[in-house]
């Protein structure tokens, strides 16, 4: 059983409108409440801590999904921030070597036999592992006016999803130096990496899509209407 930590302090900024695009609707409720939602139902999950923005007037105040206990605290400008805030939040039960996940509030398409894989592969990995897909399109490397400037290999290339599982300290620690740093963290493994480790890549489905753009949106309201409610 290992808890789940959810930044959701972000203003999708390139998504554009007044409304965060963790509070856009789909089939019914917030993208937010489809990514808690596939956590909260998986039975390895334990509970969940949300991460969110000062001023955030829009949160339901949940206490508990699904029978799973919610946390809320106060996130950062940058997601480092968030994130330890959000691992600094968990209650005393969790230990330093226990695990925990974090997961993009803006991934409601989440899958249960990619989460059961990420799991079991990240902790008998024993540093951790995230969810990815290889990259299959050709890549193009562009000049300042739009022209291609050249074309790049794509072996050994990996797109890197969440949920990402690493144990409570490690991350921590990893982060923490990040900041200390002021490098540029875009997601938790690369923390992880900076401090010599070599977290395990476990390929997820190609659907486990972040909601992005407007077109995401519409995306991933056709997925989550194929996979139904999790569990």
């Amino acid at each position: 059983m290992t808890w789940a930590v959810v930044p959701a302090a972000g203003r999708g900024r390139r998504f554009g409108g007044e409304v965060p695009k963790q509070y856009l609707p789909i089939l019914g409720r917030t993208v937010l409440h489809h990514a808690l939602e596939r956590l909260a139902l998986h039975p390895r999950v334990r509970g969940l801590v949300v991460v969110l923005a000062a001023d955030d007037a829009r949160w339901p105040g949940w206490r508990e999904l699904h029978g799973k206990p919610v946390l809320a605290c106060t996130g950062g400008e940058e997601r480092a921030d968030s994130v330890l805030a959000g691992l600094r939040a968990l209650p005393d039960t969790v230990r330093e070597r226990d695990w925990v996940l974090v997961h993009d509030a803006a991934r409601p398409c989440l899958r249960h036999d990619d989460l059961d894989r990420l799991l079991d592969h990240g902790m008998a990995h024993g540093v951790g592992a995230i969810l990815a897909a290889p990259v299959r399109d050709t890549l193009k490397r562009a000049r300042a006016n739009g022209e291609i400037a050249g074309s790049e290999p794509r072996d050994g290339l990996w797109r890197a999803f969440t949920p990402q599982l690493f144990r409570r300290a490690t991350l921590t620690r990893a982060l923490e130096s990040a900041l200390l740093a002021a490098a540029a963290i875009t997601d938790e493994a690369m923390a992880i990496e900076r401090l010599g480790l070599r977290p395990m890549l476990v390929e997820g489905a190609e659907d486990n899509l972040k909601i992005t753009t407007p077109g995401d949106l519409a995306l991933a309201e056709y997925v989550l209407a194929r996979l139904g409610r999790p569990g």
